[in-house]
C-alpha cells in the first residue's frame, strides 16, 4: 500500500515536470520579439540593398564608363536631389503627379473591379472578353498615347486614358484569377447556409478572393505607375509641372544631375507604395489563415 502511494507520488511528479517543460516550450513559442528587433530585422536588408546599389553606382563611375557630366557619381547627385526636396516648385510638381497617380487609379480600381467581376460571374463574357483582358494587359502602355493625343490632345485626360488602360486590366485580372481559385467547397457550404446570388459573392466568394485581388491592386498600381511616367515625358500640360516634366527639362538641358535625382524620387515613391501594398497583402494572408502568425 505504501508503495502504491509513493508510486503515484513519483507519477504525479514526472508528470509535474513534463507539464512544465510543455508550459516552457510553449511560453517560449509564444513569446514575441520587441518592436525595436521586428523594425530593425525589416529595415536592415532595405538599408543592405541601399548601400549596395550606391556602391555598385560609384563603382561604375569610377571604372571611367562614362564621363562625369554624363553620369555622375552619388557624392554629386545625392546633394542636389537635397537641394530640391527644399524647393517649393518640386513639391508642387511631387502633388500634382501624385494627384494624377491616385485620381488614374481609383478610376482603374472602379473600372477593374467592375469588368473583372462581371466576367467572373457570367460564363458567356468571359469567353467574350477574358483573353481581351490579359491582351491589354500585356499591351505596353507607351503604345497606347498615339491615340490618346489623337483623341484628347496634350491634355490631363490624355494621360488618365493611358494610365487607366494600363492599370484597370491587371485589376481585373486579379479579381477574376481570386474567384476561380476559392474552393468549390467553401462555396457549397455558403450556400448550404442560405448564400446565394449577390449574398453568396458578397459574404463568401469576395471575401474568399481578397488575397489574390489584392495581389492584382498591386500589380495594377504598378501599371499605373509605369503609365503615368511615361505620360508625363511626352504629354506636357501647360502650367502643370510634374516630376516627369522636371525630368524631360533636366534631359533636354544636360542636367544629369537634376536628372538622376529625380529618378531617385521617382523609385523612393514607388518603394513607399510597393511597401503599403505588401503590409496590406500580408494582413490579409495572415487573417485568411494562409501565413503562419510567428511569420
Amino acid at each position: 500500500m505504501a508503495t502504491d502511494v509513493q508510486t503515484d507520488g513519483v507519477t504525479d511528479q514526472k508528470l509535474a515536470e513534463e507539464f512544465a517543460g510543455l508550459d516552457a516550450l510553449e511560453a517560449h513559442l509564444g513569446s514575441h520579439p520587441s518592436r525595436a528587433r521586428r523594425i530593425w530585422s525589416t529595415a536592415w536588408p532595405k538599408v543592405a540593398a541601399i548601400v549596395l546599389a550606391l556602391g555598385v553606382w560609384q563603382a561604375v563611375v569610377w571604372s571611367g564608363w562614362k564621363d562625369d557630366y554624363v553620369l555622375p557619381g552619388p557624392d554629386k547627385v545625392l546633394p542636389v536631389l537635397w537641394e530640391l526636396l527644399g524647393t517649393a516648385d518640386f513639391w508642387r510638381a511631387v502633388s500634382i503627379t501624385m494627384r494624377r497617380a491616385v485620381t488614374g487609379y481609383v478610376l482603374a480600381l472602379l473600372i477593374g473591379s467592375v469588368i473583372g467581376l462581371a466576367v467572373a460571374r457570367i460564363r458567356l463574357l468571359r469567353s467574350a472578353v477574358g483573353s481581351l483582358i490579359t491582351g491589354l494587359q500585356t499591351m505596353p502602355s507607351i503604345a497606347w498615347f498615339p491615340l490618346a493625343i489623337l483623341l484628347f490632345g496634350l491634355t490631363e485626360r490624355a494621360i488618365m486614358f493611358v494610365v487607366v488602360l494600363g492599370a484597370a486590366p491587371s485589376i481585373a485580372n486579379g479579381l477574376i484569377a481570386g474567384v476561380d481559385h476559392v474552393p468549390p467547397l467553401m462555396v457549397r457550404a455558403g450556400r448550404m447556409i442560405g448564400a446565394k446570388g449577390v449574398g453568396l459573392y458578397r459574404h463568401v466568394i469576395l471575401p474568399a478572393a481578397l488575397p489574390t485581388y489584392v495581389a492584382g491592386l498591386k500589380q495594377g498600381w504598378a501599371f499605373a505607375w509605369r503609365s503615368l511616367m511615361a505620360g508625363e515625358l511626352l504629354v506636357i500640360v501647360a502650367n502643370r509641372p510634374s516630376i516627369g516634366d522636371q525630368l524631360q527639362l533636366a534631359r533636354e538641358f544636360s542636367r544629369s544631375q537634376t536628372m538622376l535625382a529625380l529618378m531617385i524620387v521617382i523609385l523612393v515613391i514607388g518603394i513607399v507604395v510597393d511597401t503599403v501594398f505588401g503590409r496590406a497583402d500580408v494582413t490579409i494572408r495572415r487573417r485568411w489563415g494562409l501565413i503562419d502568425h510567428s511569420d
